[in-house]
């Protein structure tokens, strides 16, 4: 028989940690991390990782293993979450991936475009770009990946402009070419969290305040006085981190802040949900539960499947 493998998707502040805490605990399950965000060690608090008390609840798994400095990518997150659910398997303990990071969890499942290295300097003149600059010479050369892609996600854009830079091909030419993918070898059993839309919002909103009064800000004064981490590392571009660094600096005040912090987290769960509803297979069960005890009922019923 396949293994069975759990998947918690969702939006930010959609409940995905509670509910795989929960579940990890009533079956013994191995909660491994798929959100881009908190597998940096530098921002537990702003990117809402779970707390060391949580964590000792169950076994948590590629939660904050990366240093700010370091680079990381959807690839390597696959090949170690491969790892971590074989290990979790062979201790008996129903792998549970738990995130909203679409491209982490595609690439694990569906595998990865053989894409060349893409040659240093060719990075680094497309990194150098502003977005709105790299979106429009996308347009030129990839044009439906511009038309894909939001004109202010500063990664993906970037990704798809030096990959046809560099190797000539669009980048979805390559992503029909993937490889390594583990849907094939696995029974999985997901669930997509999409709770409502007005609930949501209202839950990053006061999610954010509690952030900004029990440590964030701290986390940021730290990322932003070490000189090992440039002001392009992607940890440096997690929400907020731009917001509380101004505020720092004097040039905004704390509320302005905080008001900014939750205005970009309240777009990009939007985002989360308009991809996770629409791109996700339309055969996986999408739920609008918010109280636990419902979304368990939910899972167990997949289990039992």
């Amino acid at each position: 028989m396949k293994p069975r493998v759990a998947l918690i998707a969702g939006p930010t502040a959609s409940g995905k940690s509670a509910l795989a805490i929960e579940l990890a605990r009533r079956i013994g399950g191995t909660i491994i991390n798929a959100d881009s965000a908190q597998v940096y060690a530098d921002l537990r608090i702003l990117t809402a990782r779970p707390s060391p008390e949580e964590e000792a609840q169950a076994p948590h798994r590629l939660f904050g293993h990366v240093a700010g400095n370091e680079e990381y990518s959807a690839a390597r997150w696959a090949q170690e979450a491969r790892a971590e659910i074989e290990a979790a398997a062979a201790r008996n303990s129903l792998p549970i991936l738990v995130g909203g990071t679409g491209m982490y969890i595609r690439t694990l499942l569906d595998g990865i475009a053989p894409v060349p290295q893409i040659d240093p300097q060719v990075r680094a003149s497309v990194r150098a770009l502003p977005v709105a600059d790299a979106h429009i010479r996308l347009r030129e050369l990839d044009p439906e990946a511009a038309r894909r892609l939001h004109p202010a996600d500063t990664t993906r854009v970037a990704r798809a402009l030096e990959v046809v830079v560099a190797t000539g091909r669009a980048l979805s030419d390559w992503q029909g070419d993937r490889v390594g993918g583990i849907g094939g070898a696995i029974a999985l059993h997901p669930l997509i969290l999409l709770p409502d839309r007005a609930w949501l919002a209202a839950r990053c909103d006061r999610r954010l305040v509690a952030m900004f009064d029990s440590g964030a800000v701290k986390e940021v004064r730290a990322l932003i006085a070490r000189t090992d981490i440039t002001a392009s590392a992607p940890v440096r571009r997690a929400i907020g981190v731009a917001e509380i660094a101004a505020m720092e600096a004097g040039e905004i005040s704390r509320e302005t802040a905080l008001e900014r912090t939750q205005a970009a987290t309240r777009q990009y769960a939007k985002r989360q949900y308009t991809w996770l509803r629409h791109q996700m297979p339309g055969e996986w069960p999408r739920r609008d539960e918010t109280e636990i005890s419902k979304q368990i009922s939910s899972f167990a019923s997949l289990l039992h499947k």
